[in-house]
Formats: structure tokens, sequence, C-alpha cells
């Protein structure tokens, strides 16, 4: 393969391999391929169309962008991809890749791809394949070529396509967005933690007197019951519990006051309030 090497950049008439940001070695027979460290500048390599059954080494190639292994022999990827974490277009099709949790987990940290092909491997017969690759590979919008197409026409990722991957592989999420949804109704209401607030003491608020100074003071909630007539109150309850907090901004010190008073200044007092 270094042979083939030479004579590609000696056609070319390239001296250094360093300057090199494109490869062509597609369709050369190729049943291995050597040490590419030599090429830290590589953008875009073509290995696809050959009998390769193990992908090189490219740790010094984490400049790339596009890599092209399909039509080979390949039946790991493990270990050897994931530090790519610039790619955009992967295609891997046609190989002999069967675990398709290993492939997909490979490939996680590529936030940038955009373009991955795996069909015509063994574990793309799987059912659910495409649901996977989309629900653990949410950054790729373009998978695979069109159904029954010889060329390859790659297939953009529909939006139904990531709702129905979200139901599958997190459903418990998917149930939690639509408990939040307004006119939704779930079968399983939401758990609510219990408050300090109870039916007899209330809550403390805050409210500022005629003499201008604030205070707090207890303020009844009567919570309804279960057994509550109206359905519209019953519906509150499984609402989530909502919180803020407010602050009496006047007793803390400007900056044009002394910080060192011989007095410390009042510290301020939080008032929090939870409500359904």
């Amino acid at each position: 393969m270094e042979q083939v090497i030479r004579d590609i950049l000696q056609k070319h008439g390239i001296k250094k391999s360093v300057d090199v940001s494109e490869l062509y070695l597609a369709r050369k027979a190729l049943a291995s391929v050597c040490d590419l460290s030599g090429f830290p500048m590589l953008n875009y390599l073509w290995l696809n169309n050959n009998k390769i059954r193990e992908i090189p080494c490219l740790t010094y190639n984490y400049r790339l962008t596009e890599l092209y292994l399909h039509n080979n022999e390949i039946t790991n990827i493990t270990g050897c991809l994931n530090h790519l974490t610039s790619l955009q277009v992967l295609l891997l099709h046609k190989n002999q890749l069967r675990k398709l949790g290993e492939a997909v987990s490979e490939l996680r940290g590529m936030q940038f791809l955009m373009t991955l092909t795996f069909f015509l491997n063994p574990f793309a017969q799987d059912p659910g394949y495409r649901l996977h690759v989309i629900y653990y590979l949410p950054s790729v919008t373009v998978l695979d070529r069109r159904a029954f197409s010889s060329s390859l026409f790659f297939t953009a990722i529909k939006q139904e396509e990531r709702i129905a991957a979200s139901h599958l592989f997190d459903p418990e999420r998917n149930r939690v967005l639509q408990s939040l949804a307004f006119g939704r109704r779930v079968e399983k209401p939401m758990i609510i933690k219990k408050t300090t607030a109870t039916k007899d003491k209330g809550v403390p608020v805050d409210y500022q007197g005629a003499d201008g100074k604030y205070g707090l003071r207890r303020q009844q909630h009567r919570f309804p019951s279960k057994d509550h007539p109206d359905p519209s109150v019953i519906k509150t309850l499984q609402r989530s519990v909502m919180q803020f907090s407010s602050m009496d901004w006047n007793n803390i010190p400007t900056s044009q006051q002394n910080p060192l008073e011989d007095q410390p200044s009042e510290s301020p007092q939080i008032i929090t309030v939870k409500f359904r």
C-alpha cells in the first residue's frame, strides 16, 4: 500500500504528505491500510470498495470530516473512530457489522456527524434498527439510502421518526412532556411532594403595612379534597408544584454605604411561597 500512496503523491506532484488534505484510495484491492499518521492535515479519505477487514490506525487524523469505508469487509469499529469528533460524513454501508449497540456507542461522541449509512450490514436487518440510530445519534439528519433504490440517494430523517424513537426508547420522558402540555391528560398523575402548607396554618406571605414597612403574615389556603365536585379543581391537584422566592432589597446596603459600620447590616430575609 505504501507504494500505492507514493505513486499517487508523485502523480500529483506532491512532495510532502503533510500538505495532503484529500486522499483517494478507493478501488485499489486493498486488504489492509498502513499507518496514515504522516497525513495530519487530512480532511477527506476514501477507502471504499476494497477488501479491508479492520479499520486502519487513524489516531493522528483527527481533522477528518468525511470518511468513506463502504463496500468493504469490516466486522468491528469499536475503539477505531470515537476520537474523530470532527466527522460530518461517515459511510459504512455494505460491511459485516453485526453488533448495533457497539457500533452506535462508538459514534455517540461525534456531535457534528450529519450523514451516516449502515444499510446492508447484518444488524440493519434488526427490528427497530433505524429508530435506535435516530434516538442515540441525534445529530444525524441523513441516514441510509432511499428504500428500494439501487443508487445512493440519501434519506433525510423525518420529525415523525424522531417522535417514534422517543416513544420507543424513552417513554417516561415522553409521558412527562405530554403532562406539561395544555389540554392533555395523562393516565398516571404526577407525584407531588408534601409542602409545609397545611389546611389550618396556611403559608407565610409578605405584605407592606401603612407605615411602609414589610412584614409577614399567614395566609390561609384551603385545599379541596379528592371528592371535590368540580373536575377542574381535581385536575389542578395533578399539576406540578411551582415555587418562587422574593427578597426585601431595602435591607441590602448600597454601594455608597460604608461597608465597615460598627453595627452589621441586617441580613436579607427570603420569603418562599409554594402553591399549586
